[in-house]
């Protein structure tokens, strides 16, 4: 779970609440920044801070996704993009109504992109012997993403489930990220935002559901019945003072979690790998257990649980026939993972992401050597400066 483009906005809004940070900050600055130009160029610097982490697949939820499947595509990256959904009107939409148009109609057309370029695929490769480099998997995969339980009414959560099943994908959406929210959402609907989701028929085993911090037990049960998957992001909650997600309970209730970092923004960085080792020790702290997350769980997480997640658990995640062959090269050679007796533990409580060396996407080589392949480090540093010179002056 990720707000790539947001990566324009890291540092601007500090040691904020949530709240406070969103609706004082954040908003208004989207106000005024807002375009397909800002979200392409947010996009792209995000996708080399993503490949340079290690990252081979994000899931997103912004605004003008078109802007942001443009981005990974040229990087080279895969993604889950997030058809956004929220109330309130943004240059990018008038309402949920014109969102959800939107986003079906960015769905089937890139659907009927990917139909033409895979029906040339397999005739090139009847015709001349070649490998089809899609593997009928194409790189990029859609979910609907209504913003969050606060931003979006019953109306629109109802279309939002109808569509999904209609279009056979996921939904996914930030749930229960403060103590607020909670509280809010008991004296407008007199019901908790997972009662009053349910309720509509949103969770089953499609439903993403992202930060989680405030759950009791009833509800933990309900998760599990239901199929739900989580998305956690530590740091982003520890940062903003949201609470703490209870991953080893959620573990013991047999639901799977995976390892996501929020935006740029919020975090303040897109590393997974610190993100995994934060999770995992939070987990042993807030449960008193050292044994709640080891280190082969913390690294799952990371890998095949975030796969599965997206719907994706068939197709990435793990080194195995048939799956795409997204993968990573880690050197635990350096002064700071050595000596080496344990190589995943070394990873996940050693190793920092400046040790990530290669990096592969469905087979295609997008770093090597720390130096990025798909995308150009001086032209991205140059936008970001002309971005920052604009926020600046605002």
């Amino acid at each position: 779970h990720t707000h790539v483009a947001m990566n324009l906005l890291r540092g601007v809004a500090d040691d904020l609440p949530l709240m406070t940070w969103l609706q004082e900050h954040i908003w208004p600055l989207e106000n005024q920044l807002l375009s397909d130009a800002f979200v392409f160029d947010g996009s792209q610097l995000a996708c080399a801070e993503l490949i340079r982490s290690g990252v081979t697949c994000f899931n997103d939820m912004y605004f003008f996704p078109a802007a942001t499947l443009r981005a990974a595509e040229e990087a080279g990256l895969r993604a889950s993009i997030g058809l956004t959904v929220i109330d309130f009107p943004t240059a990018w939409g008038e309402g949920a109504d014109d969102y959800l148009r939107k986003g079906q109609a960015l769905h089937e057309e890139w659907h009927i992109r990917y139909s033409e370029r895979s029906a040339l695929a397999r005739s090139l490769r009847a015709e001349l012997n070649l490998l089809d480099e899609w593997h009928g998997n194409p790189r990029m995969s859609f979910m609907l993403a209504p913003h969050a339980p606060y931003t979006v009414s019953d109306a629109p959560l109802v279309r939002i489930r109808q569509l999904a099943e209609q279009l056979d994908i996921g939904i996914h959406m930030h749930v229960h990220e403060t103590a607020q929210e909670v509280a809010d959402a008991e004296r407008q609907y007199g019901e908790r935002p997972l009662a009053r989701l349910d309720r509509l028929g949103l969770l089953n085993d499609r439903f993403l559901a992202v930060h989680m911090t405030q759950l009791n037990d009833a509800e933990i049960d309900m998760l599990a019945a239901r199929g739900v998957h989580i998305a956690h992001c530590p740091e982003s909650n520890l940062k903003l003072a949201s609470g703490m997600t209870p991953l080893a309970k959620l573990r013991a209730h047999g639901i799977n979690v995976g390892i996501g970092t929020d935006g740029a923004a919020s975090n303040n960085d897109l590393d997974l790998l610190g993100e995994t080792r934060t999770a995992a020790l939070l987990a042993k702290g807030y449960s008193g257990d050292a044994a709640a997350v080891p280190a082969f769980d913390a690294l799952y997480m990371a890998t095949l649980g975030g796969a599965r997640t997206l719907g994706l658990g068939a197709r990435i995640g793990s080194l195995e026939p048939g799956k795409a062959a997204d993968l990573i090269a880690i050197d635990l050679g350096q002064i700071e993972t050595q000596p080496l007796f344990d190589p995943i533990a070394q990873i996940i409580y050693a190793a920092g992401r400046a040790q990530i060396t290669h990096l592969w996407v469905a087979g295609r080589m997008l770093m090597n050597e720390r130096r990025l392949m798909t995308l150009n480090e001086d032209d991205l540093l140059a936008k970001a400066q002309q971005w920052q010179d604009r926020i600046r002056s605002l």
